[in-house]
């Protein structure tokens, strides 16, 4: 269903609540926008971290599914947010490449990546970002530190692929080998990644025989997510010396991290990247400093 900017931008309005003990007034408002987020944990990351440095702070969910919208109505969805006054939205799943022909702009990052998961609404113009990227380069290091980087195959070539993509060329790794239901889609991420990094990627159908001789595989993929439960390739492709990474975090154990870890696997899931990706986005909404221990504390106790 598309109903329209005006109309989404009351929707919007009615969706903000001011942190308690605040006047309606002066909110910082701040949506996520996607399908199936209801289980997010960022609202209570976000908002806690602004009640903690004394902002007026409000964290909307934009659920396509809940609200019956159409992928159509997104533009309407940006424009709605403008008029209703919104300091920014985080996009996930489905839009983080589909949202960058409704912004004004894009920060050098997003542009590189050509992935946006954060947009900054400020003076009429939407300027896309992507803290994704950097959000999994601190957490691969913080959890995944000597990990051997010589060939790492990565399942997925969609938004959230393309940061992570450039995350682990940027992290080091020599031979990145994409893997996608979409064929076309995993070689446009492979030539979107140009220069130097683009000689180090390629694309392949046959996981099997990549997998055999991986030193790591990510899952950037939804398949694992409560929504999209199960493994996105057969587990027991995997051997004992390899790491796994995943970048889903609802669950924080998905079933292939449970399956790699029983195989003796050194595993990371996706919640170092969901609270580092949400620190910097704070900070762009803001233009305060997040605390990054506190924003941890903040996810976990959303669980």
């Amino acid at each position: 269903m598309r109903f329209g900017a005006d109309a989404v931008g009351e929707i919007l309005r009615g969706l903000v609540q001011p942190a308690a003990g605040c006047m309606a007034d002066n909110v910082i408002a701040i949506g996520l926008v996607g399908r199936g987020i209801q289980s997010s944990r960022s609202p209570v990351m976000h908002e806690r971290e602004g009640a903690r440095l004394g902002l007026n702070y409000s964290y909307t969910l934009v659920d396509f599914d809940t609200l019956g919208l159409s992928d159509h109505a997104l533009g309407d969805v940006l424009e709605g947010a403008q008029q209703a006054g919104f300091a920014g939205l985080n996009i996930t799943h489905p839009f983080k490449q589909a949202v960058i022909d409704h912004l004004d702009a894009l920060a050098p990052e997003a542009a590189s990546i050509g992935a946006v998961n954060t947009v900054v609404l400020r003076d009429g113009h939407r300027t896309g970002h992507n803290t994704d990227c950097w959000g999994f380069i601190e957490s691969f290091g913080e959890g995944m530190a000597g990990s051997k980087l010589d060939k790492v195959v990565q399942f997925g070539a969609g938004g959230a692929g393309a940061a992570v993509a450039y995350a682990l060329l940027e992290l080091g790794v020599a031979e990145l080998v994409l893997v996608d239901t979409d064929g076309p889609r995993a070689e446009q991420l492979r030539q979107n990644l140009t220069g130097a990094m683009a000689g180090r990627v390629r694309t392949a159908s046959d996981a099997r025989r990549e997998i055999a001789s991986a030193d790591g595989i990510v899952n950037t993929t939804p398949v694992g997510m409560v929504k999209y439960p199960g493994v996105p390739f057969p587990a027991d492709l995997l051997s004992a010396g390899q790491w796994v990474a995943e970048i889903i975090y609802f669950p924080e154990e998905t079933e292939l991290l449970r399956l790699a870890r029983a195989l003796g696997c050194r595993t990371l899931a996706g919640t170092g990247m969901a609270v580092n990706q949400a620190v910097r986005a704070f900070e762009l909404f803001t233009g305060l400093a997040a605390d990054r221990r506190a924003m941890a504390s903040h996810f976990e106790a959303a669980a």
